[in-house]
C-alpha cells in the first residue's frame, strides 16, 4: 500500500504545482498585458501645456464634483485626475459606440442604410407603427428624424415632455433627440449581423484597440416591456478605456496598422444634418457636433445624462473625457462641466 500512496502524493503534489503554474502565468500575462497597453503619460510641458493651467482644471473639477478627467494631446495623456480605472454607466454615450459598429457593418455589406423599417420588419407594441412610420429608413434613425414618437427605454423626462405627437412629421423630415430611433438601431444591428452588440464591440473594437477594462458583463439591455419591446443597450465603462476610443475617432477609425472603423464613415457620421432640439448644437449620426462660436475648432462629442463627456477634437489634437459617478446622486450641471474643458483647451503653450 505505500507504494501506491506514495504515488497518489507524487500526482497530488504535480497536479498542485500545475495549478500554481497556471495562475502565476495567467496572472502575470494579464499584468502585463495592461502594462503593455497602459496609454502613454507626459509630463505636459513636453508637448507644450501649462501645469499650472491644468492645476486650474484640477480644482474646478474636485469643486463640482467631478469623478475623472483626462485630456489627451497627440495620443499621449497630458492631463489625468480623478479615477480613470473605475468604472461608470456611460448613458447616452452608448450611441456613439454602436455608430461605430454600423460603420463597420455597413461597410461589410451586412447592413443597408436605405431599408425601411418596413422592409426590415420592424414593429413595436400598440399601438404600433402606421404605414407612414414604417418608411422610415435606417439612415432616418441614425440622424434621430425616423418622424416615429412611440414609447421608448431609458427616456429622460426631458424627452418624454418635448416628444411630438404621433404622425406630425413624416420620416426623414424633422429631429427630435428620439431614444426610439436610437434603441431600435440596436434591434436592427442585431437582426441584421446576427450578433449582439456588446459582443460586437468587443471583439471589433474593445480587444483590437486595448480597451484594459472592459469586459462583457460591463453591457446590459434595459427592458421596459410596457413602453417598447425595443430594448436599450447600456456600456458601463472606465475614463481611460473611453479615451481610447475617443483615439481611435481622432485617427480615423485606425488603431496602428488596423483599420477598424471606415474613415468615409467617420466623416460621413461626424457632419451635422440637423440642429440637437436640446442644446442647439449639430447632430449627425449619433455624435453633436461642437459648434464655430465654441473656438474649439473641428470636432463632435457625446454627452451622457448631461454630466459624462467624450470629446475629439481633430484640428487640435485633442481628446477629452469628464466623468461622474452618477451611481449616487449628483448636483452638476453640463454648463459647469463644460468649464475644465476649457480650462484645458486654454492651457496651451505652444503653438
Amino acid at each position: 500500500m505505500k507504494p501506491k500512496r506514495y504515488l497518489i502524493t507524487i500526482i497530488g503534489l504535480f497536479v498542485i504545482a500545475a495549478i500554481i503554474l497556471f495562475v502565476i502565468t495567467y496572472f502575470g500575462s494579464v499584468t502585463k498585458s495592461k502594462e503593455i497597453n497602459e496609454l502613454e503619460h507626459v509630463i505636459p510641458e513636453e508637448i507644450g501645456w501649462s501645469s499650472v493651467k491644468l492645476e486650474e482644471a484640477k480644482s474646478y473639477a474636485e469643486q463640482i464634483g467631478s469623478a475623472a478627467v483626462m485630456a489627451l494631446y497627440e495620443g499621449k495623456v497630458f492631463f489625468s485626475w480623478g479615477k480613470i480605472n473605475q468604472k461608470y454607466l456611460i448613458h447616452s454615450i452608448r450611441k456613439p459606440f454602436l455608430c461605430a459598429l454600423y460603420g463597420i457593418y455597413v461597410k461589410r455589406g451586412l447592413i443597408d442604410l436605405e431599408k425601411s423599417l418596413d422592409e426590415l420588419g420592424i414593429d413595436d407594441i400598440p399601438p404600433g407603427l402606421t404605414s407612414v412610420e414604417k418608411q422610415a429608413t435606417v439612415r432616418d434613425l441614425l440622424m434621430s428624424r425616423s418622424g416615429v414618437y412611440h414609447e421608448a427605454a431609458a427616456e429622460a423626462q426631458v424627452m418624454i415632455k418635448t416628444r411630438p405627437e404621433r404622425g406630425s412629421h413624416a420620416p426623414g423630415t424633422f429631429f427630435y433627440y428620439n431614444n426610439w430611433d436610437f434603441n431600435v438601431l440596436g434591434t436592427i444591428f442585431e437582426q441584421q449581423t446576427g450578433k449582439k452588440i456588446f459582443e460586437a464591440f468587443k471583439e471589433e473594437i474593445a480587444d483590437p484597440i486595448g480597451m484594459q477594462d472592459f469586459l462583457l458583463t460591463d453591457g446590459r439591455y434595459q427592458h421596459e416591456g410596457k413602453k417598447s419591446k425595443h430594448s436599450a443597450y447600456h456600456f458601463r465603462m472606465t475614463a481611460r478605456d473611453m479615451a481610447r476610443f475617443g483615439l481611435l475617432y481622432q485617427n480615423k477609425g485606425k488603431y496602428g496598422d488596423l483599420q477598424i472603423i471606415p474613415p468615409e464613415w467617420i466623416a460621413e457620421s461626424t457632419t451635422p444634418y440637423s440642429i440637437n432640439n436640446l442644446d442647439g448644437d449639430g447632430y449627425g449620426y449619433m455624435w453633436s457636433i461642437i459648434p464655430e462660436e465654441a473656438g474649439l475648432g473641428n470636432g463632435f462629442y457625446h454627452t451622457g445624462t448631461g454630466v459624462h463627456l467624450l470629446a475629439v477634437l481633430p484640428d487640435t489634437k485633442l481628446v477629452l473625457v469628464h466623468r461622474v459617478d452618477t451611481d449616487k446622486d449628483y448636483d452638476i450641471t453640463w454648463n459647469e462641466i463644460r468649464q475644465p474643458m476649457y480650462i484645458i483647451a486654454e492651457a496651451r503653450i505652444l503653438n
